[in-house]
């Protein structure tokens, strides 16, 4: 983009052996024609962490040609090979290492990254989110260094909600990494893993915290049609836009909390968009 205004295109669980292809072709060409000033895909680039998915993944997010950044979500980590799970989770990336967590510099902006998967949990469901404090140390240093005046997007994989809806932790240790994320007056955190955006101000001790969590571009819909966030900042607002073929409006879109995890909402209290999209049956999950 050559104006003052800065465009960003924010993807996430495209979910590559379930992906909605009509979607993907859709946002390629959106890419090539509007140049957005970057790209930011915020995890479950597969479904299931197949080589070939990640063939798949690699040759469409490569073949971009714009500024691109990579969260890893908990779909992308080996699932059935355990060994490669624990000693080297990240090998079929291959060719899109250097997109991982790929902090980057605009004129007035910086997108920063905060890993929120982890090879191992403590608790039986491995798929929800954990901050470690190494992994917040490094995002908050990446904030700390930037020069003054410089706003900042934080790009995470999970939302940074400590107690969903259920109940039960959806990101452990997210609720300090928002106390951290609010002193520096971050302009908002870009997540996904819950297939429906949304826009929240998230309440802390030390402000609130815009979370800003895009849709999926897979077949695993939850209440809204595949969609992906166009965000404008201007310097001064930041605009966020959830674009989809149907052309239905953002407000349709926007669920109004963060579900537990991206099954569709079968129960009471469950959020629900606008748009009511509920697939009659669970998506596939192979």
């Amino acid at each position: 983009m050559t104006s003052d205004r800065l465009v960003l295109f924010h993807l996430s669980d495209i979910h590559f052996g379930l992906e909605d292809r009509e979607a993907l072709e859709w946002v390629r060409r959106e890419i090539a024609a509007r140049r957005p000033d970057a790209v930011v895909i915020t995890g479950d680039h597969t479904m299931r962490a197949r080589t070939h998915e990640f063939a798949a993944a690699t040759r469409w997010i490569t073949a971009l040609d714009v500024p691109v950044t990579i969260s890893i979500g908990n779909h992308d980590m080996p699932y059935f090979n355990l060994i490669e799970r624990f000693f080297a989770p990240y090998r079929r990336f291959e060719g899109m290492q250097a997109l991982i967590e790929r902090e980057i510099d605009l004129p007035g902006l910086a997108i920063v990254p905060l890993k929120t998967v982890r090879r191992w949990q403590p608790r039986f469901n491995w798929s929800k989110g954990w901050v470690t404090q190494p992994a917040l140390d490094r995002c908050l240093a990446a904030l700390d260094r930037l020069p003054q005046g410089t706003r900042a997007l934080v790009a995470v994989h999970h939302p940074l909600r400590e107690v969903g809806t259920q109940g039960t932790a959806l990101t452990r240790h997210g609720e300090r990494a928002l106390r951290e994320l609010a002193q520096r007056q971050v302009l908002g955190v870009l997540s996904g893993h819950v297939h429906d955006a949304f826009d929240i101000a998230e309440p802390t001790a030390e402000g609130a915290v815009r979370m800003i969590g895009a849709g999926t571009l897979s077949q695993r819909i939850r209440s809204t049609p595949p969609s992906f966030n166009e965000l404008r900042w201007d310097g001064t607002r930041l605009e966020v836009e959830a674009r989809n073929l149907e052309h239905l409006p953002t407000p349709d879109m926007m669920i109004a909390d963060v579900p537990e995890n991206a099954l569709p909402p079968r129960g009471p209290g469950d959020p629900v968009a606008p748009a009511g999209r509920v697939p009659p049956v669970d998506p596939p999950v192979h």
